[in-house]
């Protein structure tokens, strides 16, 4: 039985494109530019702060985000940058009965903005707020303290399977992979993407699948 779902944030429930771009602008490089870096630089294994590194050698990213705060341009994401199948998604999911929960890297910013969303959901957890962050286990250990049942019960739902599908895996939480943002195109290892419970291409699909799931077999 799944008794709770936890949702990575970022490219999951929160399209950043409009974001990376504004951090292309910041840099002054054209947009195609720097999602082509980006990609290229996410295809080689590596973090994708590696990027701005490319444009600009010793980028400090926390200096530049204090920075665009000073200058009235902070990182940022509103109702509008939600994938318009989560909030849909996660009321349903709640609808059913099952706890539902966001954890994903996010700054302490970020975790204000998604607060003040009201979205449908009883927990919310960042890496800036519980002082750790994906793919460390304590991150994992953290998600089945707040979902407060067995890890075997829980859902995690993440588009990495380096930072999101993999760890969570690692600590048995069963796991989704939705195919959608540059991670979800670019990263492939059949390995761990094939012990996935489910594979989606929506978060519309979820809600009747776990309800599928979790019917008892006669």
């Amino acid at each position: 039985m799944i008794t709770s779902v936890f949702f990575d944030v970022g490219e999951t429930i929160v399209d950043e494109s409009r974001e990376y771009g504004t951090w292309a602008d910041w840099l002054g490089v054209p947009r195609h530019t720097f999602s082509a870096v980006f990609g290229a630089v996410i295809a080689r294994g590596l973090d994708y702060r590696e990027t701005f590194q490319v444009f600009r050698p010793g980028f400090d990213l926390t200096q530049e985000r204090q920075r665009r705060t000073a200058a009235g341009q902070p990182e940022s994401f509103t109702e509008d940058d939600l994938y318009p199948d989560a909030r849909p998604c996660l009321a349903a999911l709640r609808a059913a009965g099952l706890h539902v929960g966001l954890a994903g890297n996010q700054t302490a910013r970020a975790e204000t903005i998604l607060r003040a969303l009201n979205l449908p959901v009883d927990v919310i957890g960042t890496s800036d707020g519980w002082g750790v962050e994906k793919p460390s286990p304590a991150f994992f250990d953290r998600v089945v303290t707040e979902a407060g049942c067995p890890a075997d019960q829980v859902l995690y739902v993440g588009d990495r399977l380096d930072n999101d599908i993999r760890p969570a895996q690692e600590a048995g939480i069963p796991t989704a992979l939705i195919r959608r943002g540059p991670w979800g195109h670019i990263l492939n290892d059949t390995a761990i993407s094939d012990r996935c419970l489910f594979h989606l291409d929506s978060l519309t699909e979820l809600p009747d699948l776990i309800r599928k799931h979790n019917k008892p077999t006669t």
